[in-house]
């Protein structure tokens, strides 16, 4: 297929930008920058989505409004107590797996400024655990930061409510490339090249391109722009299991890295159309796409709030597959972004 070759720098560029749901100002800052020229017009509503608009060429038969969702917002936390030492206790945004957070850097973004941190939880150190404290695996609740301040000047600097989001740089690892929040910057990216490709091109529907805000937390960005925008086909763009190393059932993988997009089929929030589905594969079959269909028994994607606004929309998901989801080093295969940029620009043209 394509041979235009992907900016994956862009990509890393945007997964090591900070935007908890609801403070995801920087990252909506740079996809409007990336904006510029490739769409007729674009807005940001009052929840803070952005969406930006392509009309169908003039005399298109019976064109769709065509929605495309991906999430501009990150797993993170909020401040919610600063304590007399100046620790920092917090308030989870998004599911973790604790025992990945561990020994973490972090960074508590300020008015003032951003403060670095070290999260860990309150346990004892190994030397003077018991045997039965060191298999206890704690809940978010007991994490804290240390910023090593005092703590009259951590109370002083430290908002209740300020960001605090995990510390990594996104790099390439041979064909894949990881960084903490792929989830869902990965899929940001695939619809910015998209839109890039398409400048010039004549369109056979309407486009309504949204970067939405707090999917983590519940899909919130993506109700309200669809029931702005009054799609009549929705597409959710996210990420989802590739469980395809060591330690998985191969009827378990979900996904497998390099395999091509997924094309879901169901998850806990949506079961795709089914009528969606079968047009998505045949036509990346009959361009050489390569795909895979999905079905995942837990999580949950923009496209299910598409589905369900107003009336009811026909409404499916493409799915990138991703290692080590909501670590710090989700992994995505540039393959795999090259088939759901072929696939998104062979449907919309």
């Amino acid at each position: 297929m394509s041979t235009t070759e992907l900016r994956l720098d862009v990509l890393m560029q945007l997964s090591d930008l900070p935007g908890v749901p609801g403070q995801e100002d920087a990252v909506r800052d740079f996809v409007l920058r990336e904006l510029e020229g490739l769409a007729d017009d674009v807005q940001v509503d009052a929840l803070g989505n952005v969406i930006a608009r392509r009309a169908a060429a003039e005399g298109a038969a019976a064109p769709q409004r065509v929605m495309i969702s991906a999430h501009m917002d990150e797993i993170g936390f909020l401040v919610r107590f600063v304590d007399d030492k100046g620790f920092v206790r917090l308030q989870a945004l998004g599911g973790f797996d604790t025992r990945n957070l561990f020994a973490r850097n972090v960074t508590v973004h300020t008015r003032s400024g951003r403060l670095s941190g070290v999260l860990q939880p309150a346990t004892k150190p190994v030397h003077v655990a018991s045997a039965e404290e060191r298999k206890k695996i704690p809940e978010v609740r007991e994490f804290f930061v240390d910023l090593g301040l005092s703590g009259e000047e951590a109370q002083r600097q430290v908002r209740i409510g300020d960001m605090v989001t995990l510390d990594q740089t996104a790099r390439r690892v041979g064909s894949l490339i990881t960084g903490k929040a792929m989830d869902d910057r990965a899929s940001v990216f695939l619809l910015l090249e998209t839109l890039r490709l398409l400048k010039g091109q004549a369109l056979k529907h309407d486009l309504y391109a949204v970067f939405s805000v707090q999917e983590e937390v519940g899909l919130r960005g993506a109700i309200t722009a669809a029931y702005g925008v009054e799609p009549t086909i929705g597409i959710g763009l996210d990420v989802t299991l590739a469980i395809d190393g060591i330690g998985g059932a191969p009827e378990d993988a979900v996904t497998r890295l390099g395999d091509g997009i997924g094309i879901k089929v169901f998850d806990s929030t949506m079961i795709s159309t089914r009528w969606l589905v079968d047009e998505f594969y045949d036509l990346a079959e009959q361009r050489g796409i390569r795909k895979q269909l999905e079905v995942l028994s837990l999580g949950g994607t923009d496209g299910a709030a598409i589905q369900r606004s107003r009336a009811g929309v026909p409404s499916l998901t493409l799915s990138l597959p991703t290692r080590y989801i909501h670590t710090v080093v989700e992994s995505v295969h540039e393959e795999d972004l090259q088939s759901g940029v072929d696939l998104l620009c062979a449907y919309l043209t």
